[in-house]
């Protein structure tokens, strides 16, 4: 087999071009047999087959640089640069990770996971060529979908002024396609305007009407006519760039003389480069074509009869929780507005946009235009509800603060993915999101413990006039029904859920933020504790601190976020204020990035499973383990 005999690119560009069609085949069955196993990203790798080859068949990587934007279609490219027999791993603790990473392999230019942030970095690495005068090419694949985020937007802006720039832009489109006689047209058009005599002739015109300006715009105005009665806006070259396409993505005779020819060009110093492909989510695998949004993430599957939905009953995940809430208080209050990021599906958003497509808003891949969207709404009366990861409300940061909290308007985040999220690793994990809000003036911060206690804190946030933030983990809690009411708790107003019996001079008192509860509520069996159900960062429970605090010798502050500053931070400095100065130890993600893998194993390293607490408390207070059961 042909694949087998990859090992890194210097081996794949011995291949005669006659035999990457086949190569192309077995990665892509290569590609479905590994995530089938694994689980992972699918539909966006098996539509980056093509486009993989051709780029490592034509770039000099790791010399020239390839960023991929997100870097979730990035499995292809994987396997091409030595980690094929590795994929087995992928997303497993240890193992290779689901996103491009700079200290996996030297073919990972640049370590991704967020959106639009691949021609940024791809530009800052061509002006680094220059300045050391290297002659390099800086490469950024860029998603139809992740160009909507203005960050790639800025980056092409500035892209433009540096005139002799050696950096290329890949559009990979993937929701567009092309007839097949608009596709060879435009594959003729391209292939000629990228190449050697459509370049010189643009010289030597450009060199004879020098001395007549009118003349040579008006050449000018024609050439960019012409070629837009045939491509798609020139916007891109209003930008500053020579851009070529859109041309097939699965086509390896379109795409390798394209690539050589705009290597060529960014190398002789002619500007930045963009080339527009079009590609196929899903494409080779029938399953995955009529579903990509299906397939896009799927878990364990077996190939031949593909994702199969669970026959048993399922627990509710906190994101369904979520999504009925919205559906029903959007019916009881007619000013609800749904807004998301480019998150559907992910946040819960499908059935609220079939009942309310009126006041559904999906704004694309675009956070910081999210949030300022939404306090402009709420300026005007609306009750905005912002559907979104907790990993990626830290790029709308600004916002946050700017648009909405100094403003004090009523705007609602219900920030999913909190906490660790297992195998997505590092990029996705939620767990900043406490310390970065809690900071804010007028903003409200709530902690659900389950999934009943998530529904009644969603409309308890939602009625407040002030913005708030309501935080879940992906996947389901301990089972808990929640209400068909729309029920309010009281403001800033945490439940004991288990009291003590210990003799003074031995009584802990665990304080649990989320849905760490429930292994605190294990723990304080067998040591006896008292363990309080804050349920609100902010405003903070004072009233039960402090009736704690008369008969308690001992605190531990639990939860699923960074330690640094977070809720248990948010006690101390409680305690400090009423001048309540007693042992408090914080237990919660520490100050490192976790890595990816299994949920449940990333909890247990962090010392967040039960195990983890119990050995924890005994270890800081020695006392407490006398009075094990």
């Amino acid at each position: 087999m042909t694949l087998n005999s990859i090992h890194s690119p210097v081996d794949l560009k011995k291949l005669a071009r006659d035999q990457l069609p086949a190569l192309a085949d077995e990665l892509r069955q290569f590609v479905i047999d590994s995530v089938s196993k694994t689980g992972g990203h699918l539909s966006s790798n098996l539509g980056t087959v093509e486009l993989s080859i051709a780029l490592h068949y034509v770039f000099d990587t790791p010399r020239d640089r390839i960023v991929w934007d997100v870097g979730h279609q990035s499995y292809p490219h994987k396997i091409l640069t030595g980690r094929r027999d590795r994929m087995h791993t992928l997303r497993q603790f240890d193992g290779l990770s689901g996103f491009p990473r700079r200290s996996e392999s030297e073919y990972d230019a640049f370590g991704t996971g967020h959106s639009s942030t691949s021609i940024s970095a791809a530009m800052g690495m061509a002006r680094a060529f220059q300045t050391k005068g290297e002659k390099q090419v800086a490469v950024a694949v860029i998603g139809d979908s992740a160009m909507t985020g203005g960050m790639a937007f800025e980056a092409m802006n500035n892209a433009g002024v540096y005139e002799d720039l050696p950096l290329v832009v890949i559009l990979n489109d993937n929701d567009m396609s092309i007839s097949p006689a608009v596709g060879a047209l435009n594959r003729h058009l391209a292939r000629l305007l990228s190449g050697n005599v459509y370049s010189a002739t643009k010289r030597g015109i450009d060199s004879v009407l020098s001395i007549a300006p009118p003349l040579r715009e008006f050449a000018k105005r024609l050439e960019d006519h012409a070629k837009g009665m045939v491509s798609p806006s020139t916007i891109f070259q209003e930008f500053g760039f020579n851009y070529f396409g859109p041309i097939d993505g699965h086509d390896l005779d379109a795409l390798i003389p394209m690539l050589q020819n705009v290597r060529r060009l960014a190398l002789e110093g002619r500007g930045p480069q963009f080339l527009h492909v079009v590609t196929r989510k899903g494409q080779g695998y029938e399953l995955a074509e009529a579903d990509p949004v299906l397939y896009h993430g799927p878990s364990k599957f077996n190939p031949e009869e593909g994702v199969k939905k669970s026959t048993t009953p399922a627990l509710k995940t906190f994101t369904q929780v979520f999504g009925d809430w919205l559906c029903d208080m959007a019916k009881a209050d007619p000013l609800l507005v749904g807004i998301t990021p480019a998150m559907r599906e992910g946040s819960g958003l499908v059935e609220f946009e079939k009942q309310f497509p009126e006041r559904y808003y999906d704004v694309g891949i675009a956070e910081q235009h999210a949030v300022t969207f939404a306090a402009g709404m709420a300026c005007e009366g609306m009750k905005p509800v912002v559907a979104i990861y907790s990993t990626f409300l830290q790029r709308a940061y600004d916002q946050l603060i700017h648009d909405v909290a100094i403003q004090d308007l009523p705007v609602l985040f219900a920030l999913d993915r909190a906490g660790l999220v297992g195998a997505d690793g590092a990029t996705h994990a939620g767990a900043y999101d406490i310390p970065f809000l809690r900071c804010i003036p007028n903003m409200l911060v709530m902690t659900p413990a389950d999934e009943a206690e998530c529904r009644n804190l969603l409309t308890t946030a939602f009625k407040q006039p002030h913005p708030s933030a309501v935080r879940y983990p992906r996947g389901s809690g301990v089972g808990t029904i929640p209400s068909t009411e729309l029920p309010v708790i009281p403001l800033g107003q945490g439940e004991l859920r288990r009291r003590s019996n210990a003799i003074t001079g031995q009584r802990v008192a665990i304080l649990a933020f989320g849905t760490l509860l429930y292994p605190a509520l294990e723990v304080a069996e067998q040591i006896d504790a008292t363990v309080a159900n804050m349920r609100f960062v902010k405003p903070l429970d004072i009233e039960l601190l402090k009736s704690l605090a008369q008969d308690h010798d001992y605190f531990v502050t639990i939860e699923d976020g960074a330690i640094q500053g977070g809720a248990g931070s948010a006690c101390l400095e409680a305690f400090s204020a009423m001048g309540i100065y007693k042992p408090v130890l914080q237990l919660g993600i520490p100050d490192v990035f976790v890595e990816h893998g299994d949920y449940r194993l990333l909890m247990s390293q962090c010392g967040l499973d039960s195990a983890g607490i119990a050995k924890a408390i005994t270890q800081r207070f020695p006392a407490i383990a006398l009075t094990a059961t």
